[in-house]
C-alpha cells in the first residue's frame, strides 16, 4: 500500500520558493508534484528548493520530472531522505541540482523528574 503524497509551497527565510513533500512520488500522483514544481517555480528561472525529506520512495517518473525542473531553473536545490541519496546520484541528479541528505532527527530526550 502506497503513502499518499501532501505537498505544501511556501518560501525559505529567504525567500526562495519552497515545496515540501512527504509520503511517496510516484506515477500515480506525479501530476500534482509536477505542479506544485510548475507553481513554486512562477514560470520564472528562479531557485527552489524541495525538501523530500519525509520521501522514502521516488520511482523513475518522479526523477523525470526533477531533471526537467533542474534543467528549467537556474538552481534546483534538494534536501532528500537518506534513502534516495544513492539513486540521484547515480542517475546523475546531481550533478546538475544540489542534493542534500536530510539532517537526521534529534535523539528522544528522556524526561528527568528528579
Amino acid at each position: 500500500m502506497t503513502t499518499p503524497l501532501t505537498l505544501n509551497t511556501d518560501r525559505g527565510v529567504d525567500g526562495t520558493p519552497r515545496v515540501i513533500a512527504a509520503g511517496e512520488i510516484d506515477i500515480s500522483n506525479i501530476h500534482v508534484f509536477t505542479e506544485a514544481l510548475t507553481t513554486a517555480s512562477d514560470g520564472s528561472r528562479r531557485p527552489i528548493t524541495v525538501d523530500m525529506s519525509a520521501v522514502k520512495y521516488l520511482d523513475s517518473a518522479g526523477i523525470n520530472v526533477l531533471f526537467k525542473h533542474a534543467d528549467e531553473i537556474d538552481h534546483l536545490h534538494l534536501i532528500v531522505h537518506p534513502f534516495l541519496m544513492r539513486v540521484l546520484t547515480i542517475t546523475g541528479l546531481s550533478e546538475i541540482a544540489t542534493v542534500q541528505p536530510a539532517p537526521a532527527p534529534a535523539p528522544a530526550r528522556e524526561d528527568s523528574d528528579g
